[in-house]
């Protein structure tokens, strides 16, 4: 069920659902390069800050699964500025933690309205926009990850270290406010699904489990972003531990990765319109095992050659998730959109979150400071990325 929109307000409406993801993407993500400061700052250990990472996703996962059973009973549009706001203020709120405690409940609010905006944003695109359209879409709107690495984190790093961590906090609060006024004018209510029947919580969910093509749309969803993040957390540490990087050459990492995807998603997304997405998604994954397994090795080569590896690693790493996303929104029919797009973000945020605590166990940081394992790692990375492959090929598209 399709909207009738000029392609003037389409291209308005899609980069402004790409705003805030852009958002939302470098809230979650500027935490991360920020952990040498703040475990200064509030005297607190390795696995504190763990804690104050993990925090998040498991707020988005269960906000996720709440919205996977309350997401198709609002307009989607009421839903996603609703969910905005609450990110906005919590976002804030960490701007103005004093104390580690006080971070953390910040990171878990934040995380609460992050998890769900997430696939309201996608359930909009599955709804306005028509099967033939939706790969590229979504390979706009996707583009907020590109963005977050090209300038989101490198700036954030840049201010935090000019002023305090604090800094980027405010100024991110601070900006999706005027992202926040574009986005009341311009998105459309979307109300169609509103038609069908309404059932209770317990009701919603064993409808959503009885079509099995759901089943394998989750499954694929949470292996992809459970094979991803066993490797993504600890680029940066292992990069400055085992490749002989300093923290200055971090930004460049993200800066020259995001700059490739920028190109490559777009090009990615028309790919998915054309084809079969679980073929498409083979394809990324099959290309992906390349810089996962030489990202994970302790080499110590050249910068540049360090840049190489950790683009190609952006670019088909997270190229995966766009047929994988139109994958997930054609598994169903537009009235459970709401509903499985939200569990699919849940099964994605407890997948990463999972995946980051069992890279973290088969690790082991040695005497001399390098981080042992993380080949180990990347082969099984690259073994749940073929687990998917198979799920996906078993998804059946219905819209």
């Amino acid at each position: 069920m399709s909207l009738e929109l000029s392609p003037a307000r389409e291209r308005i409406m899609l980069f402004t659902l790409m705003a805030l993801q852009f958002i939302m993407i470098v809230d979650f993500m500027i935490i991360m390069p920020l952990s040498s400061q703040l475990m200064a700052v509030f005297q607190i250990q390795p696995t504190h800050f763990g804690l104050l990472v993990s925090s998040y996703s498991i707020a988005a996962g269960v906000s996720s699964l709440l919205a996977s059973s309350l997401g198709d009973r609002f307009d989607r549009r009421n839903a996603l500025l609703f969910a905005f706001v609450g990110l906005l203020v919590a976002t804030l709120a960490c701007a103005y933690a004093n104390t580690f405690e006080l971070l953390l409940v910040a990171r878990i609010i934040a995380g609460f309205f992050g998890g769900v905006l997430s696939s309201i944003v996608l359930a909009i695109v599955g709804d306005v926009f028509p099967p033939n359209k939706r790969g590229k879409a979504m390979g706009i709107v996707m583009l907020a990850f590109s963005l977050a690495a090209i300038a989101g984190v490198p700036l954030g790093l840049f201010i935090s270290t000019h002023f305090t961590w604090q800094t980027p906090f405010s100024f991110l609060a601070y900006s999706g406010v005027a992202v926040l006024i574009v986005a009341y004018k311009v998105v459309p209510s979307v109300r169609g699904h509103l038609n069908q029947p309404r059932v209770n919580f317990f009701r919603s969910y064993a409808e959503l489990f009885s079509i099995s093509n759901h089943w394998w749309a989750f499954a694929t969803s949470c292996l992809v972003m459970f094979a991803g993040f066993m490797v993504i957390p600890y680029i940066a540490p292992t990069m400055v531990s085992n490749a002989g990087l300093t923290d200055h050459d971090l930004p460049y990492i993200y800066l020259c990765g995001g700059i490739a995807t920028l190109f490559t998603r777009p090009v990615i997304g028309r790919m998915t319109d054309k084809h079969k997405h679980w073929k498409v998604l083979a394809i990324m994954s099959v290309l992906s095992f390349i810089p996962i397994i030489l990202i994970t090795q302790t080499l110590h080569t050249a910068f540049v050659f360090q840049l190489v590896i950790s683009t190609l690693f952006f670019v088909f790493v997270s190229g995966r998730f766009i047929p994988v996303s139109a994958l997930i929104t054609a598994s169903c029919e537009p009235r459970y959109r709401g509903r499985v797009m939200a569990f699919s973000s849940a099964v994605q945020n407890f997948g990463s979150g999972t995946a980051a605590l069992v890279a973290g166990a088969i690790m082991v940081k040695a005497p001399s400071g390098e981080i042992l394992h993380y080949d180990w790692v990347g082969y099984i990375a690259c073994v749940v990325s073929l687990v998917a492959i198979f799920t996906a090929a078993k998804v059946k598209a219905v819209s």
